[in-house]
């Protein structure tokens, strides 16, 4: 039991005078045997009282097998790299420390040896900023299917995902080596501590192999949204699954009267269709010119030796062609979401919308 100051000198009175009265009954009376016995009572209520202090203190400190586990709880660094931390001497036990430790000594020994190691698993992410006006799409790999659901490996696509939203300044792909790792995490540190924190954790090889930035491309900025959707969630997680995609949806005309909700439901939607169905581009006219003529020239060979008449002809590659376009082109696919799987475009037209850009990625 650990005792306060004030209690123990108070104990410590009360005990010496009950000594006292017990061997030295009078003042006249007083013998040396009697003064002996008294002051071999005083020291040894000392012993005990030092002895009863230093017990409390070292009760105090946490023994090192409950540190390294509170240590590696947190960081999810191996055991024995956590002993090594806490014993080092500039550590001295102190936790904190301890953690800057093994983000400066364990995550490079840990990287080192995981470098190079093949890395075809992992997670995607999608963030999106609450007014719809930013977002951003990001691929985070890693060696194993197992370690990409660790709650871990979840932090770190949401710490990327938020980070690239955040960058800012323009819309494509993110330079992650310039741009992405120095960049800022919430809760303090970098992208490049995040990941070299996880790779610590899972002792794996983990790479980001993509990441997209998304602004709202409209102007004034309030006439679209940008919306998000992320299939195959990890649980936990608010972004992070197997195949995610991003759409930007717009009000079309002057006259339309869509409402922000109204166009985050549409993009809700069509963006579940973009996972499902994989269009490669948004309309028949953003198509690369030497895609379509590659796509016609494969099909000229097929109906060549038909021996129908040339205008027969010109239609059946009309009609090719159209198939074509509605396999590749995001407006011109039966929208799987909707009940009937009508066209895309006249889906979003009846609403007073329309499509403006879409970016999808997934593990696969």
């Amino acid at each position: 039991m650990i005792f306060p100051a004030a209690i123990r000198s108070r104990a410590f009175s009360a005990a010496t005078t009950a000594a006292t009265r017990h061997f030295v009954p009078s003042a006249l009376g007083r013998t040396p045997s009697a003064s002996s016995s008294a002051a071999a009572a005083n020291a040894s209520l000392l012993r005990s009282f030092s002895s009863s202090s230093s017990s409390s203190a070292a009760a105090r400190k946490p023994s090192l097998t409950h540190l390294i586990k509170e240590l590696r709880s947190s960081t999810g660094a191996p055991m024995v790299e956590c002993k090594k931390a806490l014993s080092d001497p500039d550590v001295d036990g102190d936790l904190t420390k301890a953690a800057d430790w093994l983000r400066k000594h364990g995550s490079a020994k840990a990287s080192s040896k995981v470098s190079g190691r093949e890395a075809s698993e992992g997670m995607v992410g999608v963030t999106v900023s609450p007014d719809g006006r930013s977002a951003s799409i990001v691929r985070v790999a890693s060696e194993t299917d197992f370690a990409s659901r660790s709650d871990a490996f979840g932090r770190l696509v949401e710490d990327v995902a938020v980070a690239a939203m955040n960058l800012g300044g323009g819309d494509g792909p993110v330079d992650v080596d310039g741009a992405l790792l120095p960049a800022s995490v919430e809760g303090g540190g970098t992208v490049k501590d995040a990941l070299d924190e996880a790779i610590l954790a899972i002792r794996e090889n983990l790479q980001i192999s993509e990441a997209i930035s998304l602004s709202s491309s409209s102007s004034p900025s309030d006439d679209s949204v940008l919306v998000g959707y992320v299939h195959g969630r990890l649980p936990g997680s608010d972004c992070a699954g197997t195949a995610a995609a991003v759409v930007e949806i717009g009000r079309a005309g002057d006259g339309s009267t869509a409402t922000d909700e109204d166009m985050r439901d549409a993009g809700k939607k069509l963006a579940m269709h973009v996972v499902a169905a994989k269009p490669e581009y948004l309309s028949p006219d953003t198509v690369p010119e030497d895609a379509v003529e590659k796509e016609k020239a494969v099909l000229m060979e097929q109906v060549a030796d038909s021996g129908k008449p040339p205008e027969i002809v010109d239609k059946m590659m009309t009609g090719r062609m159209r198939k074509y376009y509605e396999g590749v082109c995001l407006t011109e696919q039966p929208h799987m979401v909707e009940e009937g799987s009508p066209k895309v475009s006249k889906v979003l037209g009846k609403m007073g919308m329309e499509v403006r850009r879409f970016e999808k990625t997934s593990v696969q």
